[in-house]
């Protein structure tokens, strides 16, 4: 069993980590802020949003794009003020928005919880929403439990969700012009919920399971290569470092908003694997 390393912490929810020019960039969602740390632990907030944010993304000029999770809208920061994308209001459900995956061309593809958790609502099946690049909202696929973390093969070909309520990875064909078909089940999961994921180079899917506190590798079809377990609720990962060999490994002890920023006990945690990242985010 393998052992992380703390790299940063002090955090209130650590959301959507990605890899970009050299650290890693991610969400403290509740805290409504983004932030940069180099592999030192050297940490710099990048920007404040106007509420929670989650999943964030680059557009082909090279502009941060920020998830507004609770006002349904989609940010862009190109190093000065927050501007709106668009606005998902018409295309979503009941709030929050969450984690997005951003393609070559700036597609961005978006998740929602569908019904909100932090209220106690009733459990309710929902859609996975797209902005086009020039800002047209819409539904990409429908009949998701809890769409969350999501990852783009390096061919373009085939998206990869965390379906979180339905213990289980769904891929999607995808179309030149970012449409998505052929919906199925890439990996059915025991005693684990996807929440954040990230693909490797051998095709497998790191994910985050907060149930279980565990890390897991695992190839199309259902079996477990890797697992790390850590000593609270694990949230996101991503690979990442010069080599693309490091697991960022994103932990909090607990999802309850509150909660998160009495407590700051996030932390961003690190791990040395064999197989190096691939794809987007």
């Amino acid at each position: 069993m393998d052992t992380t390393t703390p790299l940063l912490s002090d955090l209130v929810f650590p959301e959507g980590p990605r890899w970009r020019d050299g650290r890693l960039v991610f969400s403290d969602m509740h805290a409504h802020r983004v932030i940069a740390v180099d592999p030192q632990g050297r940490a710099e907030t990048l920007v404040e949003t106007p509420g929670a944010c989650s999943g964030l993304g680059w557009d082909p000029k090279g502009r941060m794009l920020v998830v507004s999770m609770d006002d349904h809208r989609l940010l862009r920061w190109d190093g000065g003020a927050l501007e709106e994308v668009a606005d998902l209001s018409s295309v979503a459900m009941e709030p929050p928005i969450n984690d997005m995956v951003v393609d070559a061309d700036g597609r961005a593809y978006i998740g929602q919880f569908g019904f909100d958790i932090h209220q106690e609502q009733e459990f309710t099946k929902t859609e996975l929403l797209v902005v086009e690049p020039d800002g047209t909202t819409g539904v990409a696929a429908g009949d998701l439990a809890f769409p969350n973390g999501m990852v783009i093969t390096p061919d373009g070909g085939t998206l990869i969700v965390g379906e979180s309520y339905a213990a289980r990875l769904t891929a999607f064909d995808r179309a030149a012009d970012g449409s998505l078909s052929n919906q199925r089940v890439w990996a059915k999961l025991e005693g684990a919920v996807p929440d954040g994921i990230c693909l490797d180079a051998e095709g497998c899917v790191w994910l985050a399971s907060p149930v279980s506190n565990q890390f897991l590798r695992v190839r199309e079809g259902g079996e477990v290569t890797d697992r790390v377990s850590v000593d609270q609720m694990a949230i996101a990962c991503m690979l990442g470092g010069e080599d693309g060999r490091t697991l960022f490994a994103l932990t909090a002890p607990t999802v309850a908003p509150d909660e998160t920023r009495r407590l700051r006990g996030s932390r961003i945690e690190t791990l040395r694997v064999a197989v190096p990242g691939a794809g987007l985010p």
